[in-house]
């Protein structure tokens, strides 16, 4: 299909004026259409990713093992999970028991099959292990709530310590493009320790009240959701409180704790592969995607400038400075543990230790080896409920 020639004129005056608000930048770009790869490249990162195809091969299962094709995922040590039948049916998976390399297999031990039936064919990886609600996932008794969020009711989970509420409550958070059962592997440290535990949903999540773009903020929107959810727990008795967050929901607790009126309620902070710094994990993934560095420029401030709103699909800025809680790390004023693999192929990891670094007094940083993206308690669930559960003691 042909463009029209209005339609040509008015898309070359929106690059323009994009191209000139950033200036400089826009100087060392090609033309416009640099101007429209950073759009894009933009674009992809505030926009919600709602196809979730199979991705893992099923060649094989029986009553103890099941063979996969390999992939970066499925070679990893540790514990995982599989959505069978589009997402009706569930399995996990443990250790490794043998990798054929040449012929692209590696068989894993089955550690159950919770719904559906595990047949060859293909499935979805599920980094989470768990894949439902915890009372289906962990038999522990759920609350399935509501929480009065800035635009409309946002569902949650409300578990207790043998099924009584108490006042510590741990706010978990989970990342960007995830499912609250991501978060469902804190639960058992979190509870143990007396901690009530709140799992919310946030703005653009699959079945909650959408943005007014339908774009991520990478935290600088969806931080007010879960402010409402640190409200909704202190209204119901809450003296203290835990936040945690993985990944993007790591960079949401970080401006919550900046910006929530509910912030001294906070006593402790726990972080699992979070976006430290949105700036360096943009880098990054430019440089992955063989992005000049130009255009990954361009698109930053894109994101953050008005003029270049329209092209990038966002109703109020992204200013990706906000984000850098390294530059930022005078303002903390939380007790942080910070669990963050060098091997993270997603958020890279040197933000989080140049905090750590930057605020010892208040950060206590523990490297992980092997785990991919928020993939700590997979491949080490010992040691990591092991320092959850002492952080969160006392």
């Amino acid at each position: 299909m042909t463009e029209q020639a209005p339609a040509r004129a008015g898309r070359a005056r929106r690059l323009a004026l994009a191209g000139a608000a950033v200036g400089g930048t826009a100087a060392l770009a090609s033309g416009g259409g640099s101007v429209a790869a950073a759009a894009y490249f933009a674009r992809r990162v505030v926009t919600p990713e709602r196809a979730r195809p199979d991705d893992v091969v099923v060649h094989s299962a029986d009553a103890t093992s099941v063979v996969l094709g390999t992939t970066a995922e499925t070679v990893v040590p540790g514990r995982y999970g599989l959505w069978l039948e589009g997402g009706l049916g569930h399995a996990r998976y443990g250790e490794v028991l043998e990798l054929d390399a040449t012929a692209g297999r590696v068989r894993r031990e089955l550690l159950g099959v919770d719904r559906g039936v595990l047949a060859p064919g293909t499935a979805r990886f599920n980094p989470y292990f768990h894949g439902s609600a915890p009372d289906d996932s962990l038999d522990l008794p759920t609350e399935h709530v509501t929480y009065d969020g800035e635009l409309g009711p946002m569902p949650a989970w409300v578990v207790t310590p043998g099924g009584v509420p108490t006042t510590r409550w741990a706010v978990l958070v989970h990342g960007r493009g995830a499912r609250r059962e991501e978060t469902v592997r804190a639960l058992a440290p979190l509870l143990a320790e007396g901690w009530t535990c709140l799992v919310p949903t946030y703005r653009n999540d699959e079945g909650v009240p959408a943005g007014p773009d339908g774009r991520y903020a990478l935290g600088l929107s969806e931080w007010r959701d879960i402010d409402a959810a640190m409200g909704y727990a202190l209204g119901r008795g809450a003296e203290e409180l835990l936040l945690a967050g993985w990944s993007m929901g790591g960079a949401i607790v970080l401006q919550a704790l900046d910006r929530s009126v509910h912030a001294d309620a906070v006593g402790r902070v726990v972080l699992d592969g979070p976006v430290v710094d949105w700036g360096d994990v943009l880098a990054h993934h430019a440089h992955e995607h063989h992005i000049p560095p130009p255009v990954g420029s361009l698109a930053r401030l894109l994101m953050r400038h008005r003029l270049g709103h329209r092209l990038v699909g966002v109703h109020e800025g992204v200013d990706l400075a906000l984000t850098d809680w390294v530059r930022r790390a005078d303002e903390l004023r939380h007790r942080v543990l910070l669990i963050h693999s060098a091997d993270d192929e997603f958020v890279p990891f040197g933000p989080s230790l140049a905090l750590a670094q930057a605020r010892p007094d208040l950060v206590q940083f523990h490297e992980w080896r092997l785990a991919r993206h928020c993939k700590e308690w997979n491949t080490d669930p010992e040691r990591w409920e092991s320092l959850v559960r002492e952080f969160a003691s006392g």
